[in-house]
Parts: structure tokens; sequence; C-alpha cells
């Protein structure tokens, strides 16, 4: 999967996959908490770079309609979430696409060791469906960040309540803490549908690396 610079955090990667544990997932009964979970909207366009991504990566796309299904939240899995979102910031070196690819966006997972806010969130999402957590409940997220800038994060929907990882920060926090405008996101029935999350401005997630 990983070459040259990679092929060392291949390996890490793949030690951490053997080192969790599939959260349960909660069925359609759990109470809904109006707070605890954005509000959706209609369908809207896939963001710039998505489609392409998927016909280079038909496996990390697969579609048709699935039941959304959220995680049962527990201590193993929090702590899951933690592992995984500071290895891979911490792992992962910030380079815009434009340095990159020499293209302004380009969504790809970081295989060199190298990317920006949506290959972070690429990556995290394949560790967390690689060792066995629901797909349904990982949904790549577009925001307007603190400087109203387009950004990209990962949305773990689980029956506590929607919780983000960000390479712009090394906690695990509920979508309403991270000062945020949620534009849109991956449907939970199928991941090549993307709903409004009620911000009607566009928003590309062209965000710079993170800052260091």
């Amino acid at each position: 999967m990983f070459g040259t610079r990679g092929q060392g955090i291949g390996l890490v990667f793949a030690a951490i996959l053997l080192g969790m544990t599939a959260p349960a997932q909660a069925g359609d009964e759990r109470v809904q908490y109006a707070s605890l979970y954005a509000s959706l909207g209609d369908n809207t366009r896939s963001p710039i770079g998505w489609v392409e991504f998927c016909a280079d990566n038909p496996g990390d796309c697969r579609g048709g309609a699935t039941q959304p299904r959220d995680i049962v939240m527990t201590q193993t899995a929090w702590k899951d979430l933690l592992r995984v979102n500071r290895w891979v910031n911490e792992t992962i070196k910030p380079m815009t696409d434009m340095d990159h690819w020499g293209v302004i966006e380009k969504w790809s997972l970081p295989t060199d060791g190298y990317g920006d806010c949506e290959d972070y969130v690429l990556l995290k999402r394949k560790m967390l469906i690689d060792a066995g957590w629901p797909r349904e409940a990982l949904l790549v997220t577009v925001v307007r960040d603190k400087k109203g800038e387009g950004h990209a994060v990962l949305t773990v929907k689980s029956d506590k309540g929607e919780f983000i990882l960000d390479n712009q920060n090394e906690s695990v926090v509920a979508w309403t803490e991270t000062g945020y405008r949620f534009v849109k996101r991956q449907s939970q029935g199928d991941p090549n549908v993307w709903v409004a999350l009620g911000d009607s401005r566009p928003a590309v997630a062209t965000a710079s690396a993170r800052d260091r």
C-alpha cells in the first residue's frame, strides 16, 4: 500500500489495525437528540475531487443503498478513535495539493506520507473501515473552519452523538465543539450521495495543510 517512505508507515498502520476492535452498531431505536446530531438537508453535489478519487479508488467508494447505522461508543471504541486520529495527524506530513501534485485540488490516500486535509480524512476512514467499523458511521464531511476556509473532516456517528476527527485538532470532539460551519457530508445510506448540512455557501475542501 505504501511505498518508499510510506513502507514504514504501512507497517505501523497494520499494527494499529491489529490492535483495534470494531464497535457494535446501534439500531434505529436510539433516542434522537437534536443537539447531538447535525441537521440534514437536501441532497447536494459532491465536493470537487471526490468523483475523480472514486474513479481511481473504486474500492473506497462502493455505492448502493445500505441501512444507516451508528456505532456504540464504548470506551474501547473511543480509545481507538483517539489513537487513529493522533497517529494519522502525527505521521502524515502536511502538504498542499499544489505543492504535492501541481493542481489546486486532488483527493488521494497519502500513500507517500504527505497530504492535505481531505487526505488525512481518507486515511482515517480507511483505517477504521479496514478494522471492521461500519462505513455508514464514517462520513467524509466538508466544513468551513474558524477562518472561513473550506476544510474536510471525518464525522463518526454514534449513539452518543457525532464526533469529529480533524487534522487541525489532536483531540476528538463533538461536532458542536469544533467552531466550524458544517456544509455537506456523505449520506449514511450511500457513500456517493452527499447531503447539505445547512450552509448554502459553496465550499471546496482546499484548506491549507495543518499549521504546526
